[in-house]
């Protein structure tokens, strides 16, 4: 008799459920708790750990940070209907993130469904669509499981994203079994054929450019990425509005941030005759216009798991697969460089970032040159300050694989709940980097680090307002726009209220030391610097 007729398979959904997160690693659980979930929280298992936070967007973006540091998808339970419509901002930015996530939702008991009523949805798993993978209210409560374990493995299979299961609440003290959920090995690769035919207009370019996006990071690409470029001998650049890192950024062969303004794209990239876009779409853009390099002749390539990325591509050929294994399978058919190929960048495409002097009213550009020589050599960012990109782009190198998450959707309120749940993961120092407009719609995630003691530190570049919109008025020639400017913030003392040490830095002579403290202490902590409105721009 096998060891397996021994195991009691049957007991309550409930069990069943928290039996099948152990399977699937994901016992750490995102909420906001409310009535239709306390069936599923009752008894709470000791070696799970529910990581509270105080609403339901902050929730999804901490899981989003955990499950993009972790690599493994993350386990998020809302608090009914009205609990998803507080987290669709979020949601939507884990479907642009790739983000791997299994979210449910507490539902009214299946009894009075049909009688509207109170907390109760009539369309429940539709609710979060387009922007999840996969939605379901299962038909029976002894589907549940099952539901879980589907929904697990849609979210983990590329190109990954958040899953939805909407699930009664007395669903929870049903009987069911162990479901005999698949496992999946995933992995694809172009055709012989098709590597060959890359290969071969790649070898035959006389400039190349590589644009890699954040799949590359994301599918664990990175030092993959490195050594096809450079036995490729190409340049490389950063796709518009990457979300991840995915080459080093002081390696002499990476030529910047490509911008996603269409003119400026275009002439950024006209002087090369064969680019090969890599994880990631072609191309992302913030405004309208014509991009003249899809009708020139320049040869464009892309490779790609996501079938949005391939169809939304303009001029493009496209080859399908994972973006490690593809790579992989281009790399072994290439030869190793020559010692004299080596020589071929001995200087470098991008100048190193020029010497910023303090000054008060402090430049960004001073304060983020400080924060990447004091920080911790394996911290890890987490940005959102769209109005200081383009100088943390260039003041704060990015040199690792896994040091750097953003949003990809464009929504505020993310970085900061995502850098707890990036702490969460790794155990390494989240430094997150924000601006004072975006830390206000998440605000509240600070209470979570600071009661998890985690090792979280909140930059806040205060410039007094949306300096974004401030930089795309002038793009686009907007004048008179209002709601822009956001004075009377106390950030130190909003951080003390939630239990976070903290201090505001107004002169250019303090801050050194302050960001030093900041980057090297225990816990979190919350830097408030007041930069000159002046400096900085998209």
């Amino acid at each position: 008799m096998s060891s397996m007729s021994h195991i009691n398979r049957t007991n309550t959904v409930q069990q069943v459920t928290f039996r099948l997160m152990r399977e699937l690693n994901m016992t750490k659980v995102f909420g906001n708790p409310g009535s239709t979930e306390l069936n599923f929280l009752n008894n709470f298992p000791e070696d799970f750990e529910y990581v509270l936070a105080l609403q339901e967007s902050s929730a999804v973006a901490m899981a989003d940070g955990y499950a993009q540091a972790s690599g493994n998808a993350a386990f998020v339970n809302l608090h009914s209907a009205v609990g998803v419509g507080h987290a669709l901002g979020n949601i939507f930015t884990a479907y642009r993130n790739h983000t791997p996530l299994v979210i449910t939702a507490g539902q009214q008991s299946r009894s009075i469904l049909p009688f509207a009523p109170y907390l109760g949805a009539d369309q429940a798993a539709d609710f979060p669509k387009p922007y999840v993978k996969w939605s379901i209210e299962p038909a029976r409560p002894e589907d549940v499981p099952l539901a879980i374990a589907q929904a697990y493995h849609i979210a983990m299979q590329h190109p990954r994203g958040p899953t939805f299961v909407s699930i009664p609440c007395d669903d929870w003290d049903k009987t069911t079994e162990m479901p005999n959920y698949s496992k999946i090995i995933e992995g694809t690769t172009p055709t012989v054929e098709a590597i060959n035919q890359l290969l071969e207009t790649l070898q035959s370019s006389q400039k190349l450019a590589v644009v890699l996006g954040a799949d590359v990071d994301r599918q664990g690409a990175f030092d993959t990425a490195v050594k096809l470029a450079e036995r490729l001998q190409a340049h490389v650049w950063a796709a518009p509005y990457s979300s991840r890192a995915s080459f080093p950024e002081t390696h002499p062969q990476f030529a910047g941030f490509l911008p996603a303004l269409p003119e400026q794209l275009s002439k950024k990239l006209s002087d090369y005759d064969v680019i090969l876009v890599v994880g990631a779409p072609v191309f992302t853009l913030h405004i309208a216009g014509e991009v003249a390099l899809f009708s020139s002749e320049v040869k464009i390539y892309q490779i790609t798991d996501d079938p949005k990325y391939a169809a939304f591509s303009s001029a493009t050929t496209t080859l399908f697969g994972s973006i490690n294994h593809s790579l992989n399978a281009m790399l072994d058919k290439l030869a190793p460089l020559s010692n004299y190929q080596n020589d071929d960048f001995a200087i470098p495409l991008r100048s190193a970032a020029p010497k910023i002097t303090g000054m008060t009213p402090i430049p960004v550009e001073y304060a983020i040159d400080l924060l990447a020589h004091a920080r911790p050599f394996d911290s890890v960012i987490v940005e959102e300050a769209p109005s200081h990109r383009s100088a943390i782009q260039r003041f704060l190198p990015i040199t690792r694989p896994n040091s750097f998450f953003t949003m990809s959707s464009g929504g505020l309120g993310y970085a900061l709940p995502a850098s707890v749940g990036v702490a969460l993961a790794t155990d390494k120092r989240a430094i997150c980097l924000i601006g004072d407009g975006s830390s206000m719609y998440s605000i509240q995630a600070i209470w979570t680090a600071a009661q998890l003691n985690l090792p979280v530190t909140f930059i806040i570049l205060n410039n007094f307002g949306y300096g974004a919109m401030h930089s795309f008025g002038k793009i686009m020639k907007s004048q008179s726009v209002p709601g822009l400017d956001l004075p009377n913030i106390d950030f130190v003392q909003l951080a003390d209220s939630m239990g976070c040490k903290g201090a505001r830095i107004k002169e250019h002579e303090k801050l050194p030391e302050a960001i030093n403290k900041a980057v090297n202490t225990t816990g979190c902590y919350l830097l408030e610097i007041i930069v000159d409105p002046n400096t900085g721009g998209v």
